[in-house]
């Protein structure tokens, strides 16, 4: 009614009389700094909607859904895919503050008879560690992004919950989803096929021989960066494509397999080891602790790996010993282990690798606790 009718006029009064083009800034977003200063990304309408819609083309949502999203809103997987994509489908969503309380966000899902339900890997391992088997009875899909979802995080939903976790794949800078498995075509492993309207093209990247780093370009690409050292001045990608700096292999389906960050490999003795890879044999390993690998200058190597634990009782020797049995490359396993009280955490949840690796270069100048393999 009334309401209805004064809505235009309202809006008009609070743009200051402008009329707003898709393409004019919708939001600011920080990337999470979790390798160097924080950037502005600065998104607009048109990018939001396209990521919206090209959602909705791979995965069926409904009025009848009711979304729990316990992610921080200053996170674009929180803000864009958790908040902004399924109201505007008129979805309800159910927002709390603290992803971090594993008791009590399984009871509101359980309160709100959540059908949808956003998360990382952490937090999800996290409730299911303290939820009731029951808590999580009206959840169609969850869907885990922002870090690698471990095997035995999956497996516990499945098991406890019988609820399938569908990873996903976005950044910041793409308003946030590239890729995602969908309830027809999931792929355990994989981050899914890429979404409708995404270009992709790899650039070879030297010492790997599988894919490259992943540039794209589409819709969803933001309008540009905004720097600490140019305040006010938008960059935009070169030419639409944004590099993502992941590397990435795309197999014959299209399914696309994350190897590492560009900039989370070591050159060790002239080859390139994945960080994330080594933090994965580690979080086999001991799955209950967190893990980051973190590249350290050595003098003949050139570069070593260390891997920074919260898992007190970690020990370099059963480590390597665990990496044998599994067929690792020697190259791969960290000679050095730093165990820490406290993992840094960036605000999203994710590990703060550069925190982690001042961590490790203190330890190992001072000569701290650190335990070596034999």
């Amino acid at each position: 009614g009334l309401f209805g009718a004064l809505m235009p006029s309202l809006a008009w009064r609070l743009v200051g009389g402008h009329r707003v083009s898709a393409e004019d800034e919708a939001v600011v977003l920080f990337t999470s700094g979790s390798e160097g200063t924080p950037k502005g990304v600065s998104l607009s309408h048109r990018n939001i909607q396209a990521n919206r819609f090209q959602v909705s083309a791979l995965v069926d949502f409904n009025g009848e859904d009711v979304v729990l999203n316990a992610l921080p809103l200053f996170h674009s997987f929180g803000l864009t895919a958790g908040l902004l994509l399924p109201m505007l489908a008129g979805v309800r969503v159910f927002l709390y503050p603290s992803p971090l309380h594993y008791r009590i966000v399984p009871e509101i899902a359980y309160d709100t008879n959540a059908t949808i339900l956003f998360g990382t890997d952490t937090f999800l391992s996290g409730y299911a560690r303290m939820a009731h088997a029951y808590d999580f009875y009206s959840v169609r899909y969850a869907f885990a992004g922002a870090e690698r979802l471990r095997p035995e995080t999956r497996r516990a939903w499945s098991e406890k919950f019988g609820v399938r976790i569908l990873e996903g794949y976005g950044t910041t800078e793409t308003a946030p989803v590239l890729a995602i498995n969908s309830p027809i075509r999931n792929r355990p492993g994989t981050v899914g096929l890429l979404l409708p309207g995404i270009e992709a093209r790899l650039e070879p990247v030297e010492g790997i021989d599988e894919g490259g780093r992943l540039y794209v370009r589409g819709p969803n690409v933001m309008r540009g960066y905004l720097r600490a050292e140019a305040p006010g001045v938008l960059e935009p990608p070169a030419g639409g494509w944004h590099d993502t700096g992941d590397v990435v292999t795309i197999d014959a389906e299209g399914f696309v397999t994350i190897t590492g960050r560009a900039k989370r490999f070591a050159k060790v003795a002239g080859e390139m080891v994945s960080l994330s890879a080594v933090e994965a044999m580690a979080s086999e390993l001991w799955p209950q602790a967190l893990h980051s690998a973190v590249a350290l200058p050595h003098d003949r190597k050139g570069e070593q790996v260390v891997l920074v634990t919260d898992h007190g009782a970690a020990e370099a020797t059963e480590l390597s010993r665990f990496a044998k049995a599994r067929g690792a490359a020697e190259i791969m396993v960290p000679r050095t282990l730093v165990p820490v009280d406290k993992m840094p955490l960036l605000g999203t949840g994710k590990i703060d690798h550069t925190g982690a690796c001042s961590l490790a270069a203190e330890a190992l100048e001072a000569g701290g606790p650190v335990t070596l393999a034999g």
